[in-house]
């Protein structure tokens, strides 16, 4: 059946108004999903993008470029836990990158890119705020201009090497999110420099927990996560045990990204989240948490939070980079 327009986007309305509840996607923090938009047009459909996250943009934007992001006054790190602090407070929201599948799209086709800064989840947080400091890094677009180039940065960190398709493009797992980053100069990942421990364990939790996800429901799509998830297996997550925390913190820096490696069979990590320096030298948390609802910074410090978060057994760490055609 061919859903029209209207029919796609009543839908959409229906299911961001109603208490949809699935099972619980690959992260505990329901990775990567922002707020949908329809796949009628995939290649952009700002129906759902609203003045408040434009008028954001311009802000945040405006907030770096005035406090000399180009003049060099920030790492990339530390600029983007600048945009996060200005996000603080916003609501967190899962499940919606979902949204169109639930509403009849295709995973075979081309995904919509979606994009809020009015709603996060721990992922899309984290590329958000990296996507806005590159954006502001960069040549002094306003208006849609700036839109595009925020859109842009959004699309080159979801998406293997940068290049959206499909739902099997999108990076899934987080380690290989930290890893497709880092080849095209993103990120570094610096575990393996703190004195990380290698995990080795196959990444399977898609496949063999396919009812969770609804693209899944494709055995063309079924095949081809599986496949990437063996293709994952060559790739070395270096994870610091929790105990080791506060004897690395020295090496950790305000800004980078720092990803909560999980017990979960099959499963790589269950949350991600940037480190956050305070006034007092104090290593935090600031992310986008699924308890308590809002974007925060943690009063616990980065320790105290991976003790406390369920099935974690340490963390990954990266640093972020300008990336090509930004710094």
């Amino acid at each position: 059946m061919t859903l029209t327009r209207r029919e796609m986007l009543r839908r959409l309305a229906a299911l961001t108004a109603g208490a949809v509840v699935l099972p619980a996607p690959l992260f505990g923090c329901a990775p990567g999903e922002e707020r949908a938009m329809a796949p009628e047009r995939p290649d952009r459909d700002d129906t759902l993008v609203t003045d408040e996250d434009r008028e954001r943009l311009e802000a945040w934007v405006g907030t770096l470029r005035l406090e000399g992001v180009r003049e060099g006054s920030f790492t990339p790190g530390e600029a983007a836990v600048r945009v996060g602090e200005k996000a603080a407070g916003t609501p967190y929201e899962a499940f919606t990158l979902e949204a169109y599948l639930r509403a009849g799209g295709s995973p075979v086709r081309t995904e919509p890119l979606t994009l809020s800064l009015t709603r996060f989840d721990c992922v899309s947080l984290v590329e958000a705020c990296l996507a806005i400091a590159r954006v502001a890094r960069g040549p002094a677009e306003t208006g849609d201009e700036l839109w595009e180039a925020f859109a842009r940065e959004m699309e080159r960190q979801r998406y293997r090497g940068g290049e959206r398709g499909g739902y099997v493009t999108r990076l899934h797992y987080f380690s290989e999110w930290l890893a497709d980053g880092e080849a095209r100069g993103l990120v570094r990942r610096i575990g393996a420099d703190l004195g990380g421990m290698p995990d080795e364990r196959p990444l399977r939790f898609m496949s063999e927990n396919r009812e969770s996800y609804p693209a899944l429901a494709d055995d063309r799509v079924l095949e081809e996560i599986a496949e990437r998830e063996r293709a994952l297996d060559a790739l070395t997550r270096h994870v610091i045990p929790t105990a080791r925390i506060d004897g690395v913190t020295d090496g950790i820096r305000s800004g980078d990204v720092v990803a909560f490696a999980t017990g979960i069979e099959g499963l790589d990590v269950s949350h991600a989240a940037f480190a956050y320096r305070d006034g007092g030298g104090v290593v935090r948390v600031l992310h986008a948490p699924l308890t308590g609802g809002v974007v925060e910074i943690t009063d616990s410090t980065l320790r105290q939070y991976t003790a406390r978060t369920r099935r974690s057994t340490g963390i990954l760490v990266a640093r972020p980079e300008w990336g090509p055609g930004v710094g």
